[in-house]
């Protein structure tokens, strides 16, 4: 769920995405970016002008899942075989 700010007195929509730092791309980031701010025009008919996409960034060892790390999550989860 977006969360709005305002711009005189007009809510606008502000998203923000955390992804953990493995390696996104400037152009998968501005994928993302386009990608979000299609769907709040389609889905909420905001202007996307006034839309804002922030991306922040997140160390693996900062990130967990399952009350533990990501990376031991992963291992723990990973497909055999």
């Amino acid at each position: 769920m977006p969360v709005t700010a305002t711009r005189r007195g007009t809510p606008v929509p502000y998203v923000n995405v955390k992804i953990t730092r493995e390696g996104a791309t400037a152009s998968q980031k501005a994928e993302l970016i386009a990608g979000i701010t299609d769907l709040l025009v389609k889905v909420l008919d905001k202007d996307p002008a006034t839309t804002f996409v922030l991306i922040d960034e997140v160390a693996l060892e900062d990130w967990g899942v399952g009350g533990v790390p990501t990376d031991e999550y992963r291992r723990r989860n990973r497909p055999r075989g």
